[in-house]
């Protein structure tokens, strides 16, 4: 329970990874507030596990890409709790298609989700924290090792992120705030499924030879929130099973 008495924000909390880190923070004793796009139905879901085991948790619907979204989100957890301690950018937009069909509709689309809104909820999340505030972003082993076509667009978004948190480990280094970037590498999610169809050719690219489950990227990322990284900023920290090697 190293982060009990803490308020953190999970970007996309909802599903897949985002749902993991959401329930390992507050098994860890961080009262959350989540957001989700669409899908209220597991947004509850997650919220009611979570009560039910005691921790506190709120749900927020808010479509990272829109602008105001992310300091409508900070604000409604600061009012809430009166501070914020823990920023997990995770929400994201894959996209994967041929370079002919990734026009200026989509490339705006996917910039704003996958750097704009971590970038602009970074900011306004950094008005709130003080000393031991952590800003920790969900990038992707794509930005070591794109391994299949159709990934360029996807592949620039997610690489924008390593300068963003190495920028922001420094403006914000001096305040005792630290902030890193994680790389999940393949994850058994909906949208990536271990039994899918290219799933063994995927986990052939891993030296551990299988794809991860979610709650592992969760753990660094409690670990990373926790007082046990106090010293670790700027880092892009692959947890991909050796997919980048």
């Amino acid at each position: 329970m190293e982060l009990t008495g803490k308020v953190a924000v999970v970007t996309g909390g909802s599903r897949g990874i985002g749902r993991a880190v959401t329930t390992r923070l507050a098994e860890a004793g961080a009262e959350v507030v989540l957001t989700f796009r669409a899908d209220a139905t597991a947004a509850v879901g997650v919220v009611d596990e979570i009560r039910a085991k005691g921790g506190r948790v709120l749900a927020v619907q808010a479509d990272s890409a829109e602008t105001g979204a992310m300091d409508h989100v900070v604000e409604r957890a600061v009012g809430r709790s009166g501070r914020l301690d823990v920023l997990v950018n995770n929400a994201a937009e894959l996209v994967v298609a041929p370079l002919e069909e990734l026009d200026a509709a989509a490339f705006d689309r996917i910039v704003a989700t996958n750097v704009r809104a971590p970038f602009l909820a970074a900011r306004a999340a950094a008005r709130h924290m003080g000393e031991g505030g952590r800003i920790i972003t969900i990038g992707s082993n794509m930005i070591g090792r794109t391994v299949f076509p159709g990934f360029a667009l996807y592949s620039l978004s997610k690489t924008a992120l390593v300068g963003m948190t190495k920028g922001l480990s420094r403006d914000l280094g001096p305040r005792g705030i630290t902030a890193n970037l994680v790389n999940p590498g393949p994850i058994d999610t909906d949208l990536n499924p271990s039994d899918g169809p290219q799933s063994a050719t995927i986990a052939g690219f891993t030296t551990l030879g299988r794809y991860g489950r979610p709650e592992e990227i969760a753990d660094m990322v409690v670990h990373l929130a926790g007082p046990g990284a106090a010293y670790v900023t700027g880092a892009a920290i692959d947890v991909d099973g050796g997919f980048t090697v």
